[in-house]
This record gives C-alpha cells, sequence and structure tokens, in this order.
C-alpha cells in the first residue's frame, strides 16, 4: 500500500489508541508483521508550546519504521506548526484525527467536531498541507447521523486538499465504540475517491480483514482493540489473505511477548512508570490462559523490571507444570 511517498509492506494498519499505542506497544505490532504502526493521539498544542510528557510521545526507534504520528487540534496555524514538529521529529505520515468523539475533545472543537464544520476543516487541512512534504492523511467517522453523508463530504474535501489517504471508522461520533460499524459507509468513500481508503471497526480477527477488503474494496485495515494482548492478529491477517492457515499464539509464544513488552516499555518508559503500566497491561496477554487470575493478582504491585519478570516466569512454570499433567 501506497500513501504518498511512503510505500508499507502489506495492507495491515495499527489504529492510534489515546494511552496505548505508545513505542513499546508498536515495536509488538511491527514485530508481528504489521505494516504501518500509529502513535496515540497527542495535542497540536501540547507539541507547539513544548509541554515535556507531550513530546515525549514523539519518541520514536527505526525498527518501527514507517511510522505515522496523529495528532489533534482546531487552530490551523498551531496544527500546521505540530506538524512540522512531528515531520522534524522522523515520523513518515503525519495523520489528524477528525474522529474523537470525547467530551474534552469535542469541547476544543477537535476531533468529531470537525465533521461538523467543514470551512474549518479545509483551513486546518490547507494549512497542514502546505506545512508539511511527508504524506498527511486523516481518520474520520461516519460522521454525527448514520447515513455516511458526513463522511463523505469530509472525505471529498481532504482530497481536494491534498491529504493521501483516509481512515474511515464508520461508527457514528454519538456510538463510540457500540453497535455495529457499517462497512458499506467505508465502501462508498473508496468508489468516490482515488486515494487510499483504509477501513476500520468491527475487525476481530483475520477473516473479519479479508471480508471487509471484498466487500469494500478498501486498499488496507486498520485495527485497535483486537490488537491489544494479541499483536499477531496482523501475522495472522497477512497469512489469511495469501490462502494459508492463520497461526494462533501458543502460551510460549504470549511468554515471550509479555517478557518483550515489559523489556521495551523499562528501556523507552523508565522502570518506575513502565512497572506502574505492566500491573495492569500485562494481563492483557493471559486472557483465557491456565493460572491467568493468580497472575493477575501477582502482578498488581510490582514495583520492579526483576519483580515482574520472575512472576511472568513463574507463571510459565505453572502453565508448563499444568500441562504435564
Amino acid at each position: 500500500m501506497n500513501i504518498g511517498s511512503v510505500k508499507t509492506d502489506n495492507f495491515t494498519v495499527l489504529a492510534p489508541l489515546a494511552g496505548i499505542t505508545n513505542l513499546p506497544l508498536r515495536l509488538l505490532a511491527k514485530r508481528a508483521g504489521c505494516g504501518l504502526v500509529c502513535s496515540e493521539m497527542i495535542s497540536a498544542n501540547g507539541l507547539v508550546y513544548g509541554s515535556e510528557k507531550t513530546v515525549q510521545l514523539l519518541t520514536s526507534v527505526p525498527e518501527e519504521k514507517p511510522l505515522s504520528v496523529q495528532i489533534f487540534g482546531s487552530d490551523p496555524p498551531i496544527m500546521a506548526e505540530a506538524a512540522r514538529i512531528v515531520q522534524d521529529s522522523g515520523a513518515d505520515v503525519v495523520d489528524i484525527n477528525f474522529g474523537c468523539s470525547v467530551k474534552k475533545i469535542l469541547k476544543g472543537n477537535s476531533g468529531s467536531a470537525l465533521m461538523k464544520n467543514p470551512p474549518l476543516a479545509c483551513r486546518i487541512l490547507e494549512s497542514v498541507r502546505k506545512a508539511v512534504t511527508i504524506p498527511l492523511t486523516i481518520k474520520i467517522r461516519s460522521g454525527w447521523e448514520p447515513s455516511g453523508k458526513q463522511a463523505m463530504g469530509i472525505a471529498q474535501l481532504a482530497e481536494d486538499c491534498g491529504v493521501d489517504a483516509i481512515t474511515v471508522h464508520p461508527r457514528t461520533a454519538t456510538q463510540g465504540f457500540r453497535g455495529e460499524a457499517d462497512w458499506s459507509i467505508i465502501a462508498a468513500v473508496k468508489h468516490a475517491l482515488t486515494i487510499p481508503v483504509i477501513g476500520n471497526g468491527d475487525v476481530t480477527t483475520p477473516a473479519d480483514a479479508l471480508r471487509m477488503i471484498n466487500e469494500t474494496g478498501c486498499d488496507g485495515v486498520m485495527v485497535g482493540r483486537a490488537a491489544i494482548g494479541n499483536p499477531m492478529i496482523f501475522g495472522g491477517m497477512l497469512a489469511a489473505a495469501r490462502g494459508r492457515p492463520t497461526p494462533v499464539p501458543n502460551d510460549g509464544q504470549r511468554i515471550d511477548m509479555m517478557m518483550g513488552y515489559l523489556q521495551d516499555s523499562v528501556r523507552y518508559l523508565g522502570e518506575k512508570p513502565a512497572c506502574r503500566m505492566m500491573r495492569s497491561r500485562l494481563c492483557w496477554f493471559v486472557k483465557g490462559m491456565r493460572n491467568a487470575g493468580q497472575f493477575r493478582n501477582a502482578i498488581r504491585f510490582i514495583a520492579s523490571e526483576k519483580e515482574a519478570m520472575d512472576l511472568i516466569r513463574q507463571f510459565a512454570e505453572s502453565i508448563s507444570a499444568g500441562s504435564e499433567n
């Protein structure tokens, strides 16, 4: 899949997930075969005004490339400057969020609020397009009502403003993640545009990804929630696309992912914050495994990388011992 000047290895894309798709998780997805990884949503104001925590979200390493960085905001000059900062940080793609419907974001006229305001959306896109030379993309919802008319209008506006690709999550802003995604809106947007269209929503298995491509004609498939704790879904999507059996991660592979995620989190976030984060996030990988409940209880208070690693090893041994009985 080509997004402007950026060529990805394949059609799979990791969705931007606020507070989740940091560098360690993106590395897991990349190692599992993901073609394009995306940062979590980053405040344009935070970047421009030098918020230390916000700027840290731009941390990247060559292994995860190509990288898309998503920004949000509503002020055209601020968005343009933020996009320049993203480009200067080494990102390969800058993405603008048109889909977040969290109240705090909407109050700032950002995210899905932009789908109600095409003139402002146009000014933002034109300003950002002039500010950067790397590919520019946007991620939208179907709009504020289910017909998809707003999605179509914003999508065509985006193409006219020089956007290089668009991701469509066909749920309304008021739906959140409830109900079903209406893939027919993805198909309609794809039919109307010449730029690549990436589909998103209700892809929980490799078979879902193939069905989305077949039903909509989309160029790429973005996965978010289904990749949390199971980044190997990307490898499964690639296998399914090639007509091969889709691999299911075994216990040993899950343990390896947990260890790698822990080590990368400590390396890039620092030991204390990483361990606080791992108290809940290591649980992502053990769903359905033997002794998962005991492991979840054991990691609730981890304070060091060694302690966390020891608990993972003990968990692995308990699984192995159980399988021998």
